[in-house]
């Protein structure tokens, strides 16, 4: 039996790379993604009338990367990373807005950490498609010590706050696994995610 989000045609692709500082990518990552059952809940909310009354709250401007994405099997039912990194891990030098809220996560809230995506690496590519564009650069998310190697192997979108709470309250809309990238200064994480509605 499909769910929400299959029968309205909902799917998304990945793709990360490794961008040195050279300019050269290397492609690491290039599959599809999970969308998980946030998403139908976040467009219920909508389609309903019963969740936020502005329209910014439905739009998906944030995202997390973690650390325990290897031990997790991909399934619709995922509402939150399995290892989320805390606002620490993700670098007080790097280029990301990290915010703390309290997300959304199985019917309760957990205050979870997680990166703003600017408008500007939000891009309409068709007539329904929009690509997120997120960037890990040199300085975030290095040297994450709960995890030995220090990996990073699974990343998540985030919906704003469809509830319409007063305070931003985001819910997990897609979802994927990887495999263990060791972040160092080296490089750049580039993460282009496209959704397809």
């Amino acid at each position: 039996m499909k769910n929400f989000t299959e029968e309205l045609g909902i799917n998304g692709h990945l793709t990360i790379s490794k961008q040195y500082t050279d300019g050269q990518e290397e492609v690491v990552f290039d599959d599809h993604n999970i969308i998980v059952s946030g998403m139908g809940v976040g467009l219920t909310y909508m389609f309903t009338g019963s969740g936020s009354n502005s329209v910014l709250d439905y739009q998906i401007d944030r995202f997390q990367v973690g650390v325990s994405g290897g031990s997790v099997n991909e399934v619709s039912s995922t509402y939150q990373l399995s290892g989320a990194c805390t606002e620490t891990e993700y670098g007080a030098g790097s280029n990301l807005f990290i915010a703390v809220k309290d997300q959304i996560t199985n019917n309760t809230f957990t205050s979870l950490a997680a990166a703003q995506i600017p408008a500007n690496k939000r891009t309409r590519i068709g007539d329904s498609s929009v690509r997120y564009t997120l960037v890990v650069d040199e300085e975030a998310c290095n040297g994450i010590t709960r995890v030995n190697p220090m990996s990073i192997n699974e990343v998540g979108l985030l919906m704003k706050n469809p509830t319409g709470n007063a305070v931003d309250r985001p819910l997990l809309v897609a979802y994927r696994t990887f495999s263990n990238i060791v972040k160092t200064s080296d490089f750049s994480l580039i993460f282009r995610w496209t959704i397809n509605f």
